[in-house]
């Protein structure tokens, strides 16, 4: 497998004091990584109107933020079916794969390397966001805790409760999978080099893995073999389709994110982690167990650093860690061998070339969060690189190169 020869190689380079971990290059599939740091998928809420399109300007975004090892696009919905919020972009049909194709086109010409994350949301949606304004699916009728963002009728967007959605027959479950399969064409044809499937942060696939969404009597539920099966069969379905090794699968073991939660999640992620290991993925892709105490500057507690330790013996391949990182815990994780590469989120909105503030320990900007959902270039394409200021770098990338 890749990992162990780029354990080897890390580990060689660590203990002869050459360059820190995290700049360290990698093997990432049929790709040579030139580091470490990866940009996770960002839901920023911007798509054009209608038809849920990526905008001229996500080219602008994403080629600014090109020195990433790899960018994971942000959630993008494989069907009408699977959207769960206002303004997110599709692949679906043939306007999104245009559209996709202009920001590949641009993170390319920059160099750059893009995944993208394919989405169904399942039950965390409402009428408003589904085709004939029907009920969101799900793998049990369970109305989850919270609130569905929708655009109203003014053109605003808007916070409403949660409605019970519609148990997914299982005759309907191969179709769901056709979902997938035509989706990762898309993305193909839109020029990204390879697909993430979102299996994480309480989205249906999710939805199907953990027991407090499952409630099934079927072949999808009950047992921990069920409750993957959905997963598993995805990642066979798509394997012919794009090769295993342009292929990622992100989870959240121990997540809460829209109200799920799971009776025994080390035998649940023990298990699966362990099951993808054997299909020679790209990567597998894990939201970090101990992200809300790193984000609070808090020493992870021990049960979420045996998940995450857990994850590491059970996958053999290129294992992701995203959330709560800065540079001097990014290394320590790698030094550590609990990761192979480190996704930032945040930190890669407000800093463009991140990778380069890293690595020359340069000052990072604050992110806006009032700018995170919605809006234009504010908040998105206008943060400064180290070598411009924020006016010539908007300037520079929206309206000479990509309008």
């Amino acid at each position: 497998m890749v990992t162990a020869t780029t354990h080897s190689r890390l580990l060689h380079a660590v203990q002869n004091g050459d360059a820190t971990p995290l700049f360290q290059e990698c093997r990432l599939g049929p790709f040579n990584l030139p580091h470490r740091v990866v940009m996770a998928p960002l839901t920023r809420s911007r798509a054009r109107q209608p038809g849920n399109v990526p905008s001229q300007l996500a080219a602008c975004y994403y080629a600014q933020r090109a020195s990433a090892a790899l960018i994971i696009s942000e959630a993008t919905q494989i069907s009408m079916q699977g959207q769960g919020y206002a303004w997110t972009p599709g692949i679906h049909s043939r306007e999104q794969v245009e559209a996709w194709r202009q920001v590949t086109k641009a993170v390319h010409e920059a160099d750059g390397l893009i995944f993208n994350q394919l989405w169904h949301v399942g039950r965390i949606s409402h009428p408003a966001l589904q085709p004939d304004n029907m009920l969101p699916v799900a793998p049990s009728a369970i109305t989850p805790a919270g609130k569905a963002f929708i655009e109203n009728e003014r053109g605003e967007g808007e916070l409403v409760p949660f409605v019970r959605p519609r148990a997914l027959a299982f005759e309907e479950m191969p179709y769901l999978i056709k979902q997938y399969e035509r989706a990762a064409r898309n993305a193909e044809a839109a020029g990204f080099d390879g697909i993430e499937i979102h299996a994480a942060n309480g989205y249906l696939i999710d939805q199907f893995i953990e027991s407090s969404t499952n409630q099934r009597s079927d072949a999808y539920g009950g047992t921990v073999q069920n409750r993957v099966r959905l997963l598993l069969e995805i990642t066979e379905a798509l394997i012919p389709i794009l090769g295993a090794d342009r292929i990622g699968v992100r989870l959240s073991p121990l997540g809460k994110m829209n109200d799920i939660s799971d009776d025994d999640p080390e035998s649940t992620f023990g298990y699966l982690a362990e099951q993808l290991s054997g299909y020679g993925l790209a990567y597998l892709h894990i939201v970090n167990p101990a992200l809300e105490q790193m984000q609070n500057g808090e020493k992870p507690e021990p049960y979420a650093l045996n998940m995450a330790r857990l994850i590491r013996n059970k996958y053999q391949g290129t294992l992701i860690v995203a959330g709560g990182f800065n540079a001097d815990s990014a290394t320590q994780w790698l030094r550590d061998g609990q990761a192979d590469l480190i996704a930032f989120g945040r930190k890669f909105i407000a800093n463009p070339d991140l990778p380069e503030r890293l690595r020359v320990d340069a000052p990072l900007n604050v992110d806006d969060p009032t700018t995170y959902y919605g809006g234009g270039e504010k908040g998105y394409t206008d943060y400064p690189s180290l070598e411009q200021d924020r006016g010539e770098k908007a300037k520079a990338c929206v309206d000479q190169r990509w309008r």
